[in-house]
């Protein structure tokens, strides 16, 4: 813990909130809402999580405007969630490991490593990488040759980064992630068999991206797959040959982008969502859970199902099945009525 802080303190960082109660709180560390004591601060979104801000011992909380929090001290917010979790990066500073090479690494004679880098145990950083200042390789990642990696960046225990990489300030590759493998790439030759199509191209991640455990990102068949700045990218998500992901996007677990689409900025595709290739996903466009996208969508859609079909449409569909049975009740009872079946189906 990064040590306690007095409430008016950050209401004040954050922002100048308003402060009720107690400024001179000690604020000792985060917690959530059961698990809280009288020294932690906590938070709740609204009125609905009152039960449980009443049996809590939390001792202040970051709250919206207009909520009773049993007379604590409470920093008012309309940001809660976001409020809470700047308070914890100050409170909870990551540990980052001394700068240095660990005598069980393995740094290549052309390779650069900037003096305040740290390469853990058993990393690798391969011929003409090169490493930024402040940035951490954790144990057991892997910077193929000719790999370039920012300021500030932190590539986790078990990271794969292939040759030509580039990648840039404040990146965070969590554990497993693999960026540069080849691409999904076959032709049928005479034969009728599959004939690899060779991966030359490279992988670019642009400044603040973060991409989540064991994710790919595969690279260009020719050129770049790029994954723009401040893009997130969950865990077990695929990211195939020359994808481009825009400025912001959101991509959701277990996502699947084919090879050649192009994600505009503020992209959300949500968990379980794909969409085939050579596709344009216009900026601000939303894909719901299981989406299917198979052809271009405009800036700003908003679709769900597979094939993805506007959100509107999609609930009015799901409304209608969800009414199936009855409907298929009461056709039968008619069909019955007037003497079109001669015997019930089986199961009626």
């Amino acid at each position: 813990v990064g040590g306690s802080i007095r409430l008016a303190e950050l209401a004040e960082r954050l922002g100048g909130r308003p402060l009720e109660g107690d400024a001179a709180f000690e604020v000792a560390d985060v917690a959530a809402l059961e698990d809280a004591g009288p020294h932690d601060l906590g938070f709740l979104r609204s009125a609905a999580h009152g039960a449980a801000l009443e049996a809590s011992k939390v001792g202040a909380v970051l709250a919206p405007e207009g909520i009773d929090v049993g007379g604590r001290p409470v920093i008012r917010t309309p940001l809660p969630s976001l409020d809470f979790a700047r308070v914890t990066a100050w409170l909870r500073p990551p540990v980052r490991p001394e700068p240095g090479v660990h005598p069980a690494a393995f740094v290549a004679a052309s390779a650069h490593v900037d003096p305040t880098a740290a390469i853990g145990p058993r990393a690798v950083v391969g011929e003409g990488s090169r490493v930024g200042a402040g940035t951490v390789v954790a144990a057991g990642a892997c910077l193929l040759d000719d790999v370039q990696v920012g300021r500030d960046a932190w590539i986790h225990a078990g990271v794969v980064v292939r040759e030509g990489t580039r990648i840039g300030d404040r990146v965070v590759l969590q554990p497993g992630v693999v960026i540069g493998g080849d691409g999904f790439g076959y032709e049928f030759n005479e034969r009728g068999e599959h004939e690899k199509v060779p991966q030359v191209g490279h992988v670019v991640i642009e400044d603040d991206v973060e991409i989540g455990a064991n994710t790919t990102v595969d690279r260009g068949r020719l050129g770049a797959t790029r994954i723009r700045r401040g893009a997130k990218i969950d865990n077990l998500v695929q990211i195939a040959h020359n994808v481009e992901v825009g400025e912001h996007a959101i991509i959701v677990a277990q996502c699947g982008i084919a090879g050649s689409t192009v994600l505009g900025d503020r992209v959300i595709m949500m968990a379980q969502s794909g969409a085939a290739g050579h596709l344009e996903i216009g900026a601000g466009t939303f894909v719901g859970a299981r989406g299917g996208v198979i052809e271009d969508l405009a800036p700003g859609s908003r679709v769900w199902g597979f094939p993805a079909i506007a959100e509107r449409a999609w609930h009015r569909s799901a409304s209608i099945v969800a009414r199936l049975p009855d409907v298929v009740r009461r056709l039968r009872a008619v069909e019955k009525k007037v003497g079109l079946r001669e015997r019930p189906e089986r199961g009626e």
